[in-house]
């Protein structure tokens, strides 16, 4: 397996409270030069975190020691504008399993799912509700259960259900991509060919 499987994850989050936030705000084009995925979470929101010096920026949510997790809560529209699969790299590297937004753009929830990375996507109430019991406890956690594909904001138990291809679902679930899935049919491959050896 190349990937970690997932099933349940209870986290606290990370809040980026920011619309419209395209992958070059994720990743920022002069940092794609590198071919591997490792390397890619320092430079997570590269221009939000630090300053031209290299200094942290401390207004920055990443950078106010408040906030930790394996979730990031992301604002309206997280993963617009340019196709590149980094920014789903840089994600990961930070350390996240899950990204939660009203709404992904097609290709980054694709690459996202590619790569390890579940993208649960909510109504715009239950988003608003998550990001406003993150804001008044730094500790609160989320509960993202694939197999049974919801979230709960376990500080009110308030949840929603949340959709996915089944392949990809599969995919998290059993730590696949899509060679380790191919890989994983191969006794029945094996098996129907010597069924069919000596049917001319």
């Amino acid at each position: 397996m190349s990937k970690k499987t997932f099933k349940n994850l209870i986290s606290a989050c990370v809040p980026v409270q920011i619309d419209n936030v395209d992958t070059d705000q994720i990743i920022p084009a002069r940092f794609l030069k590198a071919t591997s995925r490792e390397g890619f979470g320092e430079n997570l929101f590269r221009d939000w975190r630090y300053n031209s010096d290299n200094s942290l920026k401390t207004e920055f949510v990443m950078n106010s020691g408040k906030y930790f997790g394996r979730i990031l809560v992301a604002g309206n529209n997280f993963g617009c504008g340019s196709s590149r699969e980094h920014a789903a790299w840089a994600i990961v590297d930070a350390g996240f399993d899950v990204v939660v937004s009203s709404f992904f753009a097609d290709i980054f929830r694709g690459n996202s799912l590619n790569n390890g990375l579940l993208p649960v996507q909510v109504s715009p109430a239950f988003l608003q509700e998550i990001f406003a019991a993150v804001n008044q406890d730094p500790k609160t956690e989320l509960q993202v259960d694939l197999e049974s594909q919801k979230i709960t904001l376990l500080s009110n138990g308030h949840s929603e259900p949340f959709d996915i291809n089944p392949y990809k679902k599969m995919c998290l679930i059993n730590g696949f991509d899509d060679i380790d899935y191919i890989l994983s049919l191969k006794d029945k491959v094996e098996a129907y060919e010597k069924s069919k050896e000596f049917n001319f």
